[in-house]
């Protein structure tokens, strides 16, 4: 399969500390791939370097086939990358259906249009809303962010990232501070994600990891520990030690 995602012996320091240690990795179209390991491991930190928020000392990242390891946030995302946060970064006075529009606005390139008002484009409007329907959240589409459940929160999140088309979507620990009541919704939603859609996910909870990645990359100290199937890293004994303890 061809890698829309590559990374390429990819290194971080920060002065004396160096946290990510010759990483590769490829992401195909369709794949489920998780990235695990200890707290410390690096895992945010590599998926900054990826996304465009902090840039690598060393190595290269690929988009499609084009270098895009000194590339925008912005412009990566034009490229087919699309993120979601290990803490919820949405607006939580505006409507659900506004923040989804907006993000389809970007996708757009209509944001310079600031002659025309977002509401003069209902096409946008009728795919957020279709949007919101799939994920479960037609029924809060006017509500305020602030008033939705945490869950509820990961699935706009989860939305806005959609809205973008994405051909790669990294969802650094989804289920971060969502109860166990509101997970089986964002597992449905995870399941229900486009056939086609490259998806990588650093998580903690491993019942989500061994469910949903059919290969999984262990970190630890930055650098690439293991990598396979989750059968062969559930044996594996220095994942176990590392790890997985036990």
């Amino acid at each position: 399969m061809t890698a829309l995602l590559e990374v390429r012996s990819l290194d971080k320091r920060f002065g004396g500390l160096h946290v990510t240690r010759a990483v590769s990795l490829t992401l195909a179209a369709g794949e489920r791939v998780a990235l695990i390991g200890p707290n410390g491991a690096g895992k945010t930190t590599l998926v900054n370097q990826v996304s465009g928020v902090i840039a690598p000392s060393a190595g290269s990242i690929h988009l499609g086939g084009e270098d895009v390891t000194r590339r925008s946030q912005a412009e990566r995302v034009r490229r087919g990358l699309a993120r979601t946060f290990q803490i919820t970064t949405l607006a939580p006075h505006l409507a659900v259906q506004r923040q989804v529009e907006l993000a389809l606005f970007e996708r757009e390139g209509l944001a310079g249009h600031a002659w025309r008002s977002i509401d003069g484009y209902p096409v946008l409007a009728e795919e957020a809303g279709a949007l919101l329907v799939q994920l479960g959240l037609g029924d809060r589409a006017g509500w305020p962010t602030e008033r939705l459940a945490y869950g509820e929160q990961r699935l706009v999140e989860l939305a806005l990232a959609l809205a973008l088309r994405p051909k790669v979507l990294l969802l650094d620990e989804p289920m971060a501070g969502v109860p166990r009541s509101d997970a089986a919704r964002l597992l449905a939603a995870l399941d229900a994600l486009p056939g086609d859609l490259a998806v990588l996910v650093i998580e903690h909870d491993m019942d989500l990891v061994f469910r949903f990645a059919r290969r999984i990359v262990v970190l630890a100290d930055g650098a690439v520990l293991a990598e396979g199937n989750p059968d062969a890293i559930r044996a594996n004994p220095d994942v176990r030690a590392a790890y997985l303890g036990h």
